[in-house]
């Protein structure tokens, strides 16, 4: 394969007579002048001096002898104009006006890049804008027209102010080099300037290059092919412009046109993947295929998927060059920072600023980080469960000291000035982190260190525009700047460019050919990218001016498209087959339009290999030492929670009762189930006390619907604690709670007053009861603590309340062996086993009634469930006999024998409830 650029070459040194060194090339970009650099030196076969290789950028600013400044510079220069030229009243803050400035510095750029009339265009934007918006009848839409009326006053004023100081943004430094382009020529006759591999000019390089040609000191070389030239197709809508419309060549020849897509054999692949994974997957497998990536390109169209790139690729790729750049936004020490700007973002959301106190998730987000990490004595130090003791929704700097007491080690004093009082000013922030930045650089190592090292300069450009401008006078805007920053930002790699694998983006595959070419996303919406533009120019206005518009920027990545083809032999053109937040899942047009031009193009879907792995079932063999755990167990004792958890999942069980790992305790920032459970508990306990052994009256419960209120809310405040129950979910939490305890007591009432006799035995009371296994040589403690024992009309009832929803066929039991089988039926377990408690405590006879059941909150229209032991819909049998006990009794005891049998494995349940 000859590449385009190796064609030139040899044209150049066939034809032309000046001197290689006073030849200047001229390329679309960086990346094109170190290809044609090596192909230069390849054909020579003398020695000399190398001519000027440049890219169009650097061309043009050498022309125009201005430099070009970054936008996040512009904006603070802009900003200056535009509250010199606008009344006080009247005036943005930064914040906003960064906002529109940037998109209002966009257009000032195509207007001067296209060097179009700027007095012309605005007042005909203005014109348009009083015709659609005659009378204007709000603030608003007044602010509104007073903007446009003032667009071409701030161009004006800015073009000479950025020209006063010799510096510009790339519009104003084409405009300029236009004008100059003539006092050009004349200082660089007897020199060659030869233009390569361009496409798409826009004006201000249309009048340059013409120029430069129409003097004679120059010669252009063009990558295109015939069909361009034989149609109306969108890739050659540029170049048949400057063949046709061009004086010079009216008399010289177009160099060049040839007949690549037609004549030349190629393997062609359209590849339909699902998802962006599935692509580079796929990448991976192309390339492991090839032996050598010599004059391999994989490009990605959408940049955005570098790091799935990076981590596809196969073993086989020992050598790699990317011109793409990592964005700082991607590398986690951008995290770092964004989380310590949250702290005092949300501190003022929050409205806690003044008092100092900060959120504890971001505190939690910030201690967690992995960098934050690398300041602490100990990797074991749980900073998530000691924050979920304290309990602390807002945490002050007193609070971290005393949690981070003994853990940190250097670097502890640098990091508390993030949480000292009057350290949230802009300047003090700044301050600080390129202070953390300058310890962390004693901390680091390798390539981290390089990381450190460009955050570090990133805070020092913003003190630097701040202390120049001032305009950075809030949190928020800072935030917003250091955004930009690490996303413009990027981190170079660095490789060799002429070998192993090109890993590039679309544009920098201007001029340069390869023998194999996988292209990756040829999406509609990302090749050629979506119809969205922002820009305060409509449509036909800019049609009407000449602008560029999504048209013409769609001939531009067609043009691209096709020109990547040319010379290559092996192609493979991925594409996102679903429809989902990256795309809408349809392949693009220039696939289309290829594949009615080729009748040779392979098609193929490729769907991502998975590899299921067959779950096997956590076992845990009963070992001597688990044994002895579980003997200890037997002796503290075994409640009905303990027994539910084992039936749910023995692994369950094996990890909280025998491991004794428990959860990780969490801030309660909305009241939890369970919490709110036991303040229902103990207000229950703290009304129904003073009644024990007595009889409840009318009087008495009427008294405890008056205190109800007051005891939960002290109830709440012991269990919730450092909590507030004043506003949103816990407000909501908390009236569900007065509104269950007031149903439950209005409940009571009316079953005192039908003239119910309801007696209360015992409140809160723990039971205790040993049982011998005779498979087992230890005796068992069970025992379990019972919500409520009463007797109504002489029937006594132990109770459990539930503050979830329980309905009466959880509490149906005709085969007590079910309770192994069904977290289900574990709620009927926990009442037998306080009933048989209750019964061996109390050496009952069982000769009066006895029943067991429970109290759900959410279900209290169903009154007290109760255990039903009768066979058939509808029917009842809720007396607690002797016999029923023991039938209980032989399914407990299966149940521990079970557990406490070394030949029966722990072994997890695959049908667990949770």
């Amino acid at each position: 394969m000859k590449s385009f650029l190796s064609n030139v070459i040899s044209d150049v040194l066939t034809n032309t007579k000046n001197p290689i060194h006073k030849l200047t090339f001229v390329l679309p970009s960086q990346r094109a002048c170190v290809f044609l650099k090596d192909e230069l030196i390849k054909q020579l076969e003398f020695a000399t001096f190398l001519p000027q290789i440049i890219s169009i950028e650097n061309y043009i600013q050498e022309i125009a002898e201005i430099k070009q400044v970054d936008t996040i510079q512009l904006l603070f220069e802009f900003y200056s104009i535009y509250k010199k030229n606008t009344h006080i009243d009247n005036q943005d803050s930064f914040d906003t006006f960064s906002q529109w400035a940037s998109i209002v510095l966009q257009d000032f750029n195509e207007i001067d890049r296209h060097l179009v009339d700027s007095k012309d265009l605005f007042t005909y934007l203005r014109d348009i804008n009083r015709l659609n918006n005659w009378s204007p009848t709000t603030e608003i839409t007044k602010n509104y027209f007073a903007f446009f009326e003032k667009l071409h006053l701030y161009y004006e004023e800015f073009y000479k102010y950025l020209s006063l100081k010799n510096i510009g943004y790339q519009g104003l430094i084409y405009r300029e080099a236009q004008r100059n382009i003539q006092s050009y020529i004349d200082s660089n006759q007897g020199k060659k300037v030869i233009l390569v591999g361009f496409n798409a000019l826009n004006k201000s390089e249309e009048s340059i290059f013409q120029e430069i040609l129409q003097s004679g000191i120059g010669s252009v070389y063009w990558d295109a092919d015939e069909s361009y030239f034989n149609s109306t197709k969108e890739t050659g809508l540029f170049l048949r412009k400057y063949k046709n419309n061009w004086t010079y060549f009216h008399k010289n020849p177009f160099k060049w046109m040839q007949n690549h897509l037609k004549s030349e054999e190629k393997n062609i692949h359209f590849i339909g993947a699902p998802k962006n994974v599935t692509q580079l997957k796929h990448v991976g497998e192309i390339l492991e295929k090839s032996k050598k990536h010599t004059n391999t390109a994989l490009i990605l169209a959408d940049e955005n998927l570098l790091p799935l790139a990076l981590n596809s690729l196969p073993n086989n790729v020992d050598k790699i060059n990317i011109t793409m750049g990592f964005p700082l936004s991607e590398i986690p020490f951008a995290n770092f920072f964004k989380n310590i700007f949250k702290l005092y973002l949300n501190q003022e959301k929050l409205g806690v600023q003044e008092k100092n106190l900060f959120y504890y998730k971001d505190i939690l987000n910030l201690f967690n980080h992995s960098y934050f990490k690398k300041l602490i004595n100990t990797a074991s130090f749980d900073i998530s469960n000691q924050v979920g003791k304290s309990n602390r929704i807002f945490l002050s700097n007193k609070n971290i000291e005393e949690l981070f007491e003994n853990v940190f080690s250097v670097g502890y004093n640098q990091v508390n000035i993030f949480f000292k009082k009057g350290n949230s000013t802009v300047e003090k922030l700044i301050q600080n982190c390129i202070e953390i930045c300058k310890l962390y650089q004693t901390i680091v190592e390798g390539i981290e260190k390089e990381y450190v090292f460009r955050f570090f300069t990133v805070f020092q450009q913003l003190e630097t525009l701040n202390k120049t401008y001032g305009h950075i006078s809030t949190l928020k805007v800072l935030y917003q700047f250091f955004l930009q920053l690490v996303q413009s930002e990027k981190l170079s790699f660095q490789g060799e460019p002429l070998e192993g694998l090109q890993l590039m983006g679309m544009l920098e595959t201007r001029v340069i050919d390869f023998e194999t070419v996988i292209l990756t996303s040829v999406n509609e919406g990302v090749l050629p990218a979506s119809k969205s533009e922002n820009s305060f120019i409509p449509f036909d206005v800019k049609k009407h001016f000449g602008l560029p518009t999504y048209q013409e920027k769609d001939a531009i990545f067609s043009y691209h498209f096709y020109r990547l083809l040319h010379r290559a032999k092996n192609i493979y053109l991925l594409y996102n087959t679903e429809t989902d937040v990256f795309g809408t899942g349809e392949k693009s047009r220039f696939l289309t339009q290829l594949e009615i031009e080729r009748e040779d193009i392979h098609k193929s879907i490729v769907s991502p290999k998975v590899i299921t792995e067959k779950k096997e079932l956590q076992i845990i063999p009963k070992t001597d030492s688990l044994i002895n755990k579980l003997k200890e167990l037997a002796q503290k004792g075994i409640s009905p929670s303990t027994l539910a958890t084992y039936v749910n999942n023995p692994i369950d069980f094996y990890y909280q009762k025998i491991l004794k790992i428990n959860e990780v305790e969490e801030v309660e920032e909305t009241v939890a189930v369970n919490t709110m459970g036991t303040v229902i508990h103990n207000t229950l306990e703290d009304l129904y006390k003073p009644f024990i052994n007595k009889f409840l009256t009318e009087e008495g419960l009427n008294k405890m619907l008056l205190f109800s209120e007051g005891l939960i809310e002290k109830n709440f405040k012991n269990e919730y604690k450092n909590g507030d129950i004043s506003r949103g979910k816990n407000k909501l939490i908390f009236e569900v709670s007065k509104k269950y305890v007031d149903r439950f007591l209005r409940q009571e009432l009316s079953d005192v007053k039908r003239g119910k006799q309801i007696k209360i035995i015992a409140l809160e009371e723990t039971y205790d009861a040993t049982i011998f296994i005779d498979t087992v040589d230890f005796p068992i403690k069970l025992h379990g603590n019972v919500d409520r024992i009463d007797e109504v009309d002489g029937v006594t009832r132990i109770i459990d309340y539930k503050t979830g929803k329980v309905d009466a066929s959880q509490l149906k039991m005709i085969d007590f062996s079910k309770m192994s089988d069904d977290y289900k039926y574990t709620k009927a377990l926990q009442v037998m086993l306080y009933s048989y408690l209750y019964s061996e405590e109390k050496n009952i006879d069982f000769s009066t009634p006895f029943e067991a059941g429970i109290i759900s909150f959410k279900n209290l229209k169903g009154g007290f469930l109760k255990m039903n032991f009768a066979e058939g819909r509808g029917k009842s049998e809720n007396n607690i006999t002797k016999e029923k006990i023991d039938e209980f009794l032989v399914e407990l005891k299966r149940i521990i024998t079970e557990i406490f049998n070394p030949e029966i494995p722990f072994k997890e349940n695959p049908n667990k409830a949770f």
